[in-house]
C-alpha cells in the first residue's frame, strides 16, 4: 500500500511556509496531493486555475507532488484517492488549536484517517496567505513570500 497524503488549502497564494511543508513531507509519503478546496465563503484573490498554476510551477521538479481541485469534505476527497494522510502545517498556537478541531472532526467522519501537523520553520512562520495578499492589494513587494519558482511572475 503506498502512503498517499493530502495537504489541502485553498493556496491563495501558495507561500514560502506551504512550500516547505511539502517539501520537508516528501521523503514521508509515496504522493502528495496538493488539494485546492473551492470554498464559497471565501472570496479569492486569485482564480482556481492561477493558483493551480503557481503551485504546480512551484513543484515542477518534483513528480511525487500532484495538483488538483476538489469540493466537499476533504474526508470524502481523502477517501477517492485512498489517502489515509492529512498533511498540515501550523504556524503557531492559534493555528494548532484550529487545526486539532478538524482533525478530530474528520477522525470522527473517517477513522483511518490521520492528520499529521508539521511546525512551519521560523522564517516562514509569520506568513500567511491572507497577509500576502493585503500586501499585494496595496501593491507591496511580495516576491519574498512566494516560492522561487515565482519569481518571475506577474500579479494584478
Amino acid at each position: 500500500m503506498k502512503n498517499i497524503a493530502i495537504f489541502p488549502g485553498s493556496f491563495d497564494p501558495i507561500t514560502k511556509g506551504h512550500e516547505n511543508i511539502v517539501r520537508r513531507a516528501l521523503p514521508l509519503f509515496d504522493k502528495i496531493i496538493v488539494a485546492i478546496g473551492h470554498n464559497a465563503d471565501k472570496r479569492n484573490l486569485f482564480s482556481i486555475e492561477q493558483r493551480m498554476d503557481f503551485i504546480k510551477k512551484t513543484f515542477a521538479d518534483t513528480p511525487k507532488i500532484i495538483v488538483e481541485t476538489y469540493e466537499g469534505l476533504t474526508v470524502d476527497f481523502c477517501k477517492k484517492h485512498n489517502a489515509n494522510f492529512l498533511l498540515r502545517g501550523l504556524r503557531n498556537a492559534t493555528d494548532f488549536e484550529f487545526e486539532r478541531d478538524i482533525a478530530s472532526f474528520n477522525k470522527d467522519l473517517s477513522p483511518n484517517l490521520e492528520t499529521l501537523f508539521m511546525l512551519t520553520e521560523l522564517a516562514y512562520s509569520h506568513i500567511s496567505s491572507s497577509v500576502v495578499r493585503e500586501v499585494l492589494r496595496h501593491n507591496g513587494d511580495i516576491a519574498k513570500f512566494l516560492p522561487n519558482a515565482l519569481k518571475n511572475e506577474t500579479f494584478n
